[in-house]
């Protein structure tokens, strides 16, 4: 019996020697022996948990969820997140424990508090999304008037237009580039390509609006060898198949024929298709994006266009504004083409501040592509180094008007761009009757609208 004693205190001090939360139980739950750590796990008395029921104890929320029914259950070493009363994070593992003959007649479970690593790990779990934004908003600044795509992007507009392109262009979605003629819908296009994981693959740019309607098909998905009269004796490779592993840029899709949008649509849905007098099923790996200058939503309504191929291209609709709309971007675009072309022609050329301000106040209905063009006809037909109002075309001319009423000597371009701006609100204030419907109507945020009244102190 003194020897039993002996070998029973002997335990009991090793039990209680361990820092860490060890805690017995029979099977029915009830605890046997527990170290003094566990108390302070827990905010109790160890000794006070001895003789109660661990189901007892989650009812008075002392820890949650219970381990002991686990380990009874599976009759294995089990492991588990544990909670206690007051939030703690504890990394607990039960073990069964059995008798020389096989039964089980005891748990023991030892516990880690790991609340400061999995504090640690969502602080890193921010931290990662924190860098993927900065990441992300770097990349604007990195190239924030120039990129290799020959994309301008100065103005909030258009900063957040190549924003969403950015997240985009690591997923396989699909991507509608809306916005007016010669707003740059390709060059984002091939800008979500080359920022995708696909950019090593080819950039496939179909314009569904140049392709007659009779060769679509043929031009689109190639043809087999003596398909129709007058094909290719070796047959065709198809659009569709070039994409392979690429993008494949549908531009102009809302010029599609209906009863090539069926066809369309069911290339896309199923990503594969037969050559013209084919009878081989081809697939191909691709990443559709498409573009459009129309009211697609008002072509449906007219059955002009398919609401199923709609919704299957409109998973992420990219609304790219009006020049028109984006002032601010004027002078970097105007910096940029005088540039570019005085290189490619060999000149040196520069724009009187006369003639910017005369371009800074046109509507441009053609958008870059049209700024593009002028900025190209003044640096080859000027004969003078400084481009002039007499090299201005008359139609660029414009001697009154709601934005040409203030005058512009001794003003910096700044100053211009805010007179601009300020012309701009007066206008769509007289227009809107709310700042949501003015901020529509300029493509840019509600809280921006009112943020610029309040700058100009317009009522």
């Amino acid at each position: 019996m003194t020897e039993t004693k002996k070998v029973w205190n002997e335990n009991e001090a090793i039990l209680h020697s361990l820092q860490d939360d060890i805690l017995v139980t029979n099977t029915d739950g009830i605890i046997l022996k527990v170290s003094e750590a566990t108390g302070g796990i827990y905010n109790v008395k160890s000794e006070d948990m001895v003789g109660k029921s661990v189901y007892d104890l989650e009812k008075e929320g002392i820890f949650t969820p219970l381990l002991t029914p686990l380990v009874l259950k599976e009759k294995k070493k089990i492991t588990l997140v544990q909670t206690s009363k007051e939030g703690k994070k504890l990394l607990v593992t039960g073990i069964p424990v059995f008798h020389e003959d096989g039964e089980l007649v005891r748990v023991v479970s030892y516990s880690h508090d790991v609340t400061e690593l999995l504090n640690m790990k969502k602080y890193l779990t921010d931290m990662e999304d924190e860098m993927e934004r900065v990441k992300s908003e770097l990349e604007i600044l990195r190239s924030r008037h120039y990129y290799s795509d020959g994309i301008i992007a100065t103005s909030d507009e258009m900063k957040r237009v190549l924003q969403v392109a950015l997240q985009v262009a690591d997923v396989d979605v699909n991507v509608l580039l809306l916005g007016e003629s010669g707003v740059g819908k390709s060059h984002i296009a091939k800008f979500i390509h080359n920022k995708s994981q696909r950019k090593g693959g080819p950039f496939i740019e179909v314009n569904c609006g140049a392709i007659p309607e009779s060769l679509f098909e043929a031009e689109f998905f190639g043809y087999e060898p003596g398909s129709f009269t007058g094909a290719d004796r070796k047959g065709k490779v198809g659009l569709a198949e070039l994409a392979e592993g690429g993008t494949l840029f549908l531009d102009e899709i809302g010029e599609l024929s209906q009863s090539n949008q069926v066809k369309i649509l069911k290339f896309i849905q199923e990503k594969q298709f037969y050559r013209v007098g084919g009878t081989k099923q081809r697939k191909v790996d691709f990443r559709v994006l498409a573009a459009t200058n129309r009211d697609l939503e008002v072509a449906i309504e007219k059955r002009e266009f398919r609401q199923d191929l709609f919704f299957r291209l409109n998973v992420v609709p990219i609304t790219i504004p009006p020049l028109r709309e984006r002032t601010s971007d004027i002078i970097t675009l105007i910096d940029y083409f005088v540039n570019y072309f005085c290189k490619k022609y060999d000149r040196q050329r520069t724009v009187d501040e006369a003639v910017i301000h005369q371009l800074l106040i046109q509507e441009w209905k053609g958008n870059v592509r049209e700024l593009m063009n002028v900025i190209e006809r003044l640096i080859v037909t000027s004969s003078k180094q400084l481009i002039e109002m007499a090299n201005l075309p008359d139609q660029y001319i414009h001697h009154s008007g709601p934005l040409s009423g203030f005058a512009h000597e001794g003003q910096t371009l700044t100053d211009i761009l805010e007179a601009v701006e300020e012309q701009v609100l007066k206008k769509a204030r007289d227009k809107h009757k709310t700042t949501t419907q003015m901020a529509q109507s300029l493509g840019i945020s509600q809280p921006s609208i009112v943020r610029k009244l309040k700058k100009y102190k317009i009522k």
